[in-house]
């Protein structure tokens, strides 16, 4: 009998002793919380892989000083596609004396932006070269097509690219051609002589043409003291020394006077 009060009471403080221990925490001492991993931004670089600081942009107008008075061309054939005069794309200055058609650009530059992709258009339509100036960068595939649906002659009196002189009848709609070499090459249509135009291969793709109020703008020029020069086909060419700083933008204008 004595045994078995004994058996009984240890049994009770075994289960005492549980229950007390289910009651204690059980998940150890606190840990300090993990650093949450984080990436760098990656700095900014340049085509040479090479870390460049913020950019900047360039931008300005070209102007005309002195009066200036729109001539027209006279339209010999193809009337009912062409009219009867064209204004004189050679030279277009606004009422306020700003210059379209003149392209700005640095003159020369080691690295940066890389150049824009795909195919440029040059058209003949209402037989005239649109647009009269196009500039691209070297290596660029122009599209040459014909909206008039008569025919045009495509004429590239090249120098350092090879000329180029082919027929382009109505039903040849697109002619693909590739300038690899940097220069400044007249267009003409041996078809209609009054018909000319421009394409300005540029060696970098730092450049930009002045539309009807005579502005450009250079956009992503790292950092640097540079050339800029403007061209235009019957006034010349400008430079100035500019120099871009770091995120910001620099302002230039030319101006240009009438020839003599």
């Amino acid at each position: 009998m004595k045994r078995t009060v004994l058996s009984m009471i240890g049994f009770l403080l075994c289960l005492l002793f549980s229950a007390c221990s289910g009651d204690r925490d059980q998940s150890g001492p606190a840990k300090e919380s993990e650093p949450v991993k984080t990436e760098a931004a990656a700095p900014t670089v340049g085509d040479q892989g090479m870390s460049v600081q913020p950019s900047g942009t360039i931008s300005g107008r070209v102007l005309f000083k002195g009066k200036h008075v729109a001539a027209t061309l006279a339209v010999g054939k193809d009337k009912e596609i062409c009219g009867n005069t064209i204004e004189d794309p050679r030279l277009l200055v606004s009422a306020r004396g700003e210059i379209g058609n003149a392209v700005v650009r640095i003159t020369e530059i080691a690295a940066g932006k890389a150049a824009a992709g795909g195919d440029v258009v040059l058209d003949q339509r209402k037989c005239e070269f649109v647009p009269h100036v196009l500039a691209i960068t070297a290596g660029t595939p122009v599209k040459i097509t014909n909206s008039d649906g008569i025919l045009h002659n495509i004429h590239t009196l090249s120098k350092d690219n090879p000329a180029f002189n082919r027929a382009q009848p109505k039903y040849l709609k697109e002619i693909t051609q590739t300038f690899s070499k940097p220069e400044i090459i007249p267009v003409r249509c041996d078809v209609h002589g009054w018909m000319s135009g421009w394409i300005f291969v540029a060696s970098n793709p730092y450049f930009d043409m002045t539309g009807v109020d005579g502005t450009f703008k250079l956009a992503a020029v790292p950092p640097g003291k540079y050339t800029l020069e403007v061209w235009h086909e019957t006034l010349g060419k400008q430079t100035q020394q500019v120099e871009v700083a770091a995120g910001q933008s620099a302002t230039v204008e030319f101006e240009f006077e009438p020839k003599k």
